[in-house]
């Protein structure tokens, strides 16, 4: 079992968990040939999932700003067949989508049979930033962990496996991150003055996101808590979990029922 995989039922408390991957894994060419290989792995059995056509996989990646969302989505699961992945970013809903429940935008962007769904935020922004933003009241999104527990049940029956990634930085690194972004006049367009408003309520948010991970981490769908301030172990970790899973689910090539053995391509 993964180290970083959290326990149904218990407590969560963020600053007892680490954030440097470096200290759990000092060699840091010996952990770039792992994912190298890891990703070959990778790239066979999403092959098989799409070619089998009867289970699916779900991703979930939630962090602080600057956590490494996007850069996670593009070194794991570059490379692999696009046909059979699908990134799904969820900023906030739009006008149509608030007209229904906080679920009717997530169900549609779940992935088909035979797919790798990956979502960029998720259905967690509505016990989050609603949460510490105070967009609703506490009786509205309270109730929402156990609704959430409930439709991740429901996906699980239907041949859904999920991973659910919490990609955990520490509050230097952030800042270490904004000012890159800062200094750096290429990535001035990542950069959003709303994200210092949200450095701000760090606190706020670490609370919010503890309740999150020890109210919705299921014996069948745990949260896993990524060291993060490096991003080789995150990559590292989070490929490890998503071959190891794609393992378990072992999906097979469908059987040629037609005798080919007669055909000739003229």
């Amino acid at each position: 079992m993964c180290r970083h995989r959290l326990t149904a039922g218990q407590d969560v408390c963020l600053s007892e968990l680490p954030t440097r991957g470096k200290d759990l894994h000092p060699d840091r060419r010996e952990a770039k040939r792992e994912f190298g290989e890891l990703k070959q792995e990778l790239f066979e059995l999403q092959c098989r999932l799409y070619a089998e056509g009867r289970q699916q996989l779900l991703v979930v990646l939630q962090a602080t700003d600057t956590g490494g969302k996007d850069g996670t989505i593009r070194d794991v699961f570059s490379g692999i067949n696009p046909q059979g992945v699908r990134v799904t970013s969820f900023k906030a809903p739009t006008a149509q989508e608030r007209k229904h429940d906080f679920l009717w935008r997530i169900h549609q962007a779940v992935p088909a049979a035979g797919m790798i769904g990956v979502f960029n935020r998720s259905h967690y922004e509505d016990v989050l930033i609603v949460r510490v933003d105070q967009l609703v009241p506490q009786d509205v999104w309270e109730p929402r962990y156990a609704t959430i527990n409930q439709f991740e049940h429901l996906l699980l029956q239907a041949n859904t496996r999920i991973l659910k990634f919490f990609l955990h930085i520490s509050r230097d690194e952030q800042k270490e991150r904004l000012e890159s972004r800062l200094q750096q006049p290429r990535k001035h367009w990542k950069f959003n003055i709303d994200d210092l408003k949200k450095r701000g309520q760090w606190d706020d948010y670490r609370n919010a996101y503890q309740d999150m991970l020890a109210r919705c981490t299921t014996t069948e769908a745990p949260w896993y808590v990524v060291p993060a301030d490096q991003k080789w172990y995150r990559n590292l970790v989070v490929a490890q979990t998503v071959v190891q899973t794609l393992r378990s689910m072992d999906p097979q090539y469908p059987e040629q029922t037609d005798d080919l053995s007669s055909v000739v391509v003229e």
